[in-house]
């Protein structure tokens, strides 16, 4: 029998170290009124149901952030030297 696969899920500093953005930058991104706004940068997802408790991402979601960022560097080619 299969174990279903779990979602990995990344607290703000984990994601800081994955994409090099700092805290800031980070809320930043998932800001409609900052202009670092990002509509592509992965929402994070509450950890608990009140208002004021931790967040975390999905980290397939980061990863694939990342991925398209540097296929956008590279002119959309991704693992090439």
């Amino acid at each position: 029998m299969q174990t279903p696969i779990q979602p990995v899920l990344l607290r703000r500093q984990q994601v800081e170290i994955l994409t090099g953005l700092k805290r800031s930058s980070i809320y930043g991104r998932i800001n409609p009124d900052c202009k670092q706004y990002d509509p592509a940068f992965p929402k994070p997802i509450s950890l608990s149901s009140g208002a004021k408790g931790g967040v975390a991402w999905v980290a397939s979601e980061v990863t694939a952030w990342i991925e398209a960022r540097i296929a956008a560097s590279r002119g959309g080619v991704v693992g090439s030297k």
